[in-house]
């Protein structure tokens, strides 16, 4: 919505955070999102809002609320048992109209983004997707929306001055939670689904969902990761027994990927997960910043590599130069009597 002068601007105020709701249950990337909005919302001197639509998510405004924010905004319907972005974007819009917040952000999941771009569009505001930072502009404040750009190549920082709300996706796991507090109280408003709202022009039918090699990297602890310097499919079978023995699990470079090595759901970076693992062991990963995105993260990062110099190494925090088919064995015989 234009507003592109301060009286304009004025008129808009509040964070919202739309919360990644699954099967009526808010998900954990909302509550990253709700520490992130919670700073921006401190530097506004403004509220925070979570937005939850679906069914059965009333049961969750005790833990909105817990996680940081101020009001919960919550759209509790049957009509939303299952994910609708047409309806959802609806609802939203009107609501948008309604409360006017100053900022939105969503995540940059397959949910958020189905969902925030309509949003955008029909609110004519302006959305930057995939944001691995947000900051506000002390001068302006404005929301200082910054992501990968040019391939990667570059981190942009991108603003929205003439419009309202600013719209942001986030990637999951580059944002980091409040600690949970029971004792967190805050305000709850409920809204309806308007009738025209849902079923517009599709139904679904049926939904499918494909468990075969389920990879849930988002939440391990210990990653494995292999890229071009693992050499093959065969070299993934040994990531796997050292991930196994700690319990982790195997992640992969885009190379590896686009070499038919292992499945895209293995993929960490700008095109696949993006990861907070504890430890994250990359081998033969050289670490070009379309990977650097999505795993920079992580606690504690040992890079297994024979070449010294590259960016993986430089920003490890253990860089073990060597062959990896030496190494890894040899870190398996280890475990092994431990």
């Amino acid at each position: 919505m234009l507003a592109n002068t301060p009286a304009l601007r004025a008129e808009y105020r509040n964070v919202w955070v739309v919360a990644e709701v699954s099967g009526g249950k808010v998900q954990k990337v909302t509550w990253e999102l709700l520490g992130a909005a919670r700073r921006l919302a401190d530097a506004r001197s403004c509220e925070l809002w979570c937005v939850a639509l679906g069914d059965g998510v009333s049961k969750e405004t005790a833990a909105i609320h817990g996680y940081g924010a101020d009001v919960a905004l919550i759209v509790d319907d049957s009509r939303l048992a299952r994910f609708d972005d047409e309806a959802e974007a609806a609802a939203l819009v009107r609501l948008i109209g309604k409360y006017r917040p100053e900022i939105l952000v969503c995540a940059a999941t397959t949910r958020g983004r189905a969902l925030i771009p309509r949003v955008a569009v029909t609110s004519n505001s302006g959305l930057t997707a995939d944001c691995t930072g947000l900051a506000i502009d002390p001068e302006s404040g404005d929301l200082l929306q910054t992501r990968p750009a040019f391939g990667g190549n570059i981190m942009a920082t991108i603003r929205s001055a003439n419009h309202r709300p600013q719209m942001a996706t986030v990637r999951p796991r580059v944002m980091n939670a409040l600690d949970f507090d029971p004792a967190r109280k805050g305000q709850s408003i409920s809204e309806g689904l308007l009738e025209g709202e849902s079923g517009a022009f599709k139904t679904v039918l049926e939904v499918f969902h494909d468990e075969e090699n389920p990879v849930n990297l988002s939440d391990a602890r210990f990653i494995v990761a292999g890229g071009r310097g693992v050499k093959g499919a065969e070299g993934f079978k040994l990531l796997r027994k050292l991930a196994d023995a700690v319990g982790g699990a195997v992640g992969a470079s885009r190379a590896a990927v686009d070499s038919g090595w292992v499945p895209y759901n293995h993929q960490v970076g700008q095109t696949g997960q993006t990861v907070q693992a504890t430890v994250y062991v990359a081998c033969g990963i050289s670490g070009q910043i379309q990977h650097l995105v999505g795993m920079q993260s992580c606690d504690y990062i040992v890079a297994i590599d024979k070449n010294p110099d590259t960016p993986m190494m430089r920003l490890a925090d253990a860089a073990v130069v060597g062959d990896l088919y030496e190494i890894i064995p040899a870190m398996l015989a280890e475990l092994a009597r431990t």
